[in-house]
């Protein structure tokens, strides 16, 4: 199994890390396609080649075709908007809120899949990519359509831990070279 060998490839000195990565996947209480969207979004929202390619086949075993292309739509979407909308929250001039975005975002509004899982996907890659603005906007969401703060929570968990991870074994690769 790609976690087993994901897992063994954490250093020592990161052990929590090894022991929650196999907690958020394993023991997760979400629904398979909620939990291996996540895991392909936040994979690849990591930006780490390895964590990708360890743990891509699973969750594309685990997902439908539409579901395995609506979380790498949700990941590359995010990885415009995150940036986007965290700069206009971050620049002090408040008229930047007032000007029309321009971008296109149509994808959001037909995933191809269940909207909730959609959005799961886009607020985990949000917590990747540090974007309060979006994160708040995708919680609301959720929370409207009845998705508990504990199944949110699961969602950036996963994201922490894929996030901490990569950097972990991308920074192993570096000091190894």
């Amino acid at each position: 199994m790609a976690l087993d060998d994901l897992k063994s490839a954490v250093p020592d000195y990161a052990k929590d890390l090894k022991l929650n990565l196999g907690s958020v996947i394993g023991n997760s209480n979400l629904p398979q396609q909620q939990l291996w969207g996540t895991v392909l979004a936040c994979a690849i929202a990591s930006r780490s080649p390895r964590v990708l390619r360890e743990l891509e086949p699973e969750a594309k075993a685990n997902l439908s075709p539409e579901a395995y292309t609506a979380a790498k739509s949700a990941a590359a979407i995010m990885a415009m908007n995150n940036v986007f909308y965290r700069t206009r929250h971050l620049l002090s001039d408040p008229e930047y809120g007032n000007l029309r975005a321009g971008l296109r975002m149509n994808v959001i509004g037909n995933p191809g899949v269940d909207k909730v899982d959609f959005e799961l996907w886009s607020l985990a890659v949000s917590a990747v990519n540090g974007c309060g603005m979006c994160l708040d906007s995708h919680e609301q969401v959720l929370r409207k359509a009845g998705v508990d703060r504990e199944t949110i929570q699961e969602a950036f968990k996963i994201a922490s831990v894929l996030q901490a991870v990569g950097a972990t074994l991308d920074a192993e690769a570096a000091l190894a070279e």
